[in-house]
């Protein structure tokens, strides 16, 4: 079993994307479920507020042009991990790695 930091929630009525980070250096992201795709998660924008900084979900974000992305991952099905998340039955939660954000702005060192 993984153990999961709490980080942050963008919450609007009885929909719960959650965003945590786990002891094994991951994140887990819990989003809602897509149509066909087991480790296909959908989140909205603002929950990307809430990674810790300096880094980025290592997955790659499609845009879904309404205020959402989507993102695979590896799927959560442990079921004491699933038992530390609030997870509605049209939600999942997916493990991705721990990126690092590298911003186009940022002065190369030298």
């Amino acid at each position: 079993m993984m153990r999961l930091k709490f980080l942050g929630k963008n919450t609007t009525g009885t929909q719960s994307p959650t965003l945590y980070i786990t002891d094994r250096g991951t994140y887990v992201v819990q989003g809602w479920r897509t149509l066909d795709h087991p480790g296909v998660i959908e989140i909205p924008h603002p929950l990307l507020a809430f990674l810790e900084p300096g880094t980025c979900l290592g997955a790659t974000l499609t845009d879904t042009g309404h205020g959402t992305f989507t993102l695979s991952g590896e799927p959560v099905t442990d079921p004491e991990t699933l038992g530390q998340m609030d997870l509605p039955a049209y939600e999942a939660g997916v493990e991705v790695p721990v990126g690092q954000e590298i911003r186009p702005d940022a002065v190369a060192s030298r």
